[in-house]
């Protein structure tokens, strides 16, 4: 199934984000990538399947950077991101919020965010700490701004009921986080609009460095980051606003936690695979659509780009 269609993609990044491979060994890490290797010069050995081939890429694909061939850091691979990150969307959930709990869980979420974007970047041009500080600091500021602001509009609604307005204080944190998602990807990744981005041909060849490439990329990233919180932080208020007037967690408060988390991760599960899958990590573009110096560099219609995850 080609990775140009969306079912395409959402099968291939079920595999990168599948949380099994947090626990791969590094001695089977090695492996898979030998075995890769000898898949590329054709020495492998006798009685190697297409299953063990998928099995490798998949483990390569999840835990090593593409244009780096480091590894990634556990919590902040695709693969973590649904582990990791869930407990922090129940805390941005959580009802009742205070101004501290909400500063808190918005800087967490964004630190945690910003940690993503930075080790899931095109890494093809060095990129400075000072990057990374400026980036982190924008994103955490602009998320704990719009929070806190929606929160104390929503106090001050004099025409909410109490559970109106109990509510609507559950469905701040998606415009806070959407928000705060795109000024984190482009504050993070700011460099590779400065700098470019590699584009390749067909062969893998390098053609050059294009800031347009880079437009796109993060253009497409951002629009995955205003994507993903939508079933996170919508559909588990509208959920549990519902569960919660069953008699089983009205006879048992202590449940809702818990019950919450479920949904969370539930909801988690889903929107991260979908909204990953917008667009391919390794985007076309036609070089008609490029700098002219990047046109003339490759008899090449089309040109393609890590677009970062």
């Amino acid at each position: 199934m080609s990775e140009t269609s969306f079912y395409g993609r959402f099968r291939h990044f079920l595999d990168i984000i599948d949380p099994r491979t947090l626990f791969v060994t590094e001695r089977r890490l090695r492996e898979a990538v030998q075995l890769l290797e000898d898949y590329k010069h054709g020495t492998l050995r006798p009685g190697v399947t297409n299953e063990q081939l998928w099995s490798a890429q998949k483990i390569k694909q999840a835990i090593l950077h593409p244009d780096t061939n480091e590894k990634i850091f556990m919590p902040f691979r695709m693969s973590g991101y649904i582990p990791f990150g869930t407990p922090i969307v129940v805390g941005l959930l959580l009802p009742n919020q205070t101004l501290a709990s909400t500063v808190f869980w918005q800087w967490l979420n964004q630190s945690h965010n910003a940690c993503v974007n930075y080790a899931n970047r095109n890494a093809t041009k060095p990129s400075p700490a000072s990057k990374f500080i400026q980036g982190y600091l924008g994103a955490v500021i602009s998320a704990v701004s719009i929070a806190v602001g929606l929160n104390v509009l929503v106090q001050k609604a004099n025409k909410f009921t109490p559970a109106t307005r109990l509510l609507v204080q559950r469905f701040v944190p998606f415009p806070a986080v959407a928000s705060a998602n795109i000024c984190n990807v482009v504050l993070m990744r700011y460099g590779e609009l400065e700098e470019g981005i590699d584009v390749l041909d067909g062969d893998g060849n390098l053609v050059g460095s294009s800031k347009i490439a880079a437009r796109h990329a993060l253009l497409e990233t951002a629009l995955t980051r205003v994507v993903l919180p939508m079933p996170i932080l919508v559909l588990p208020p509208i959920v549990m606003s519902m569960l919660e007037k069953t008699a089983l967690l009205q006879a048992r408060p202590r449940l809702l936690l818990p019950v919450q988390s479920l949904v969370c991760l539930a909801a988690f599960g889903l929107a991260l695979p979908l909204a990953i899958s917008l667009f391919p990590q390794m985007s076309e573009i036609e070089t008609s659509q490029l700098e002219p110096e990047i046109a003339r560099a490759t008899s090449s219609r089309t040109v393609v780009y890590n677009k970062g995850l």
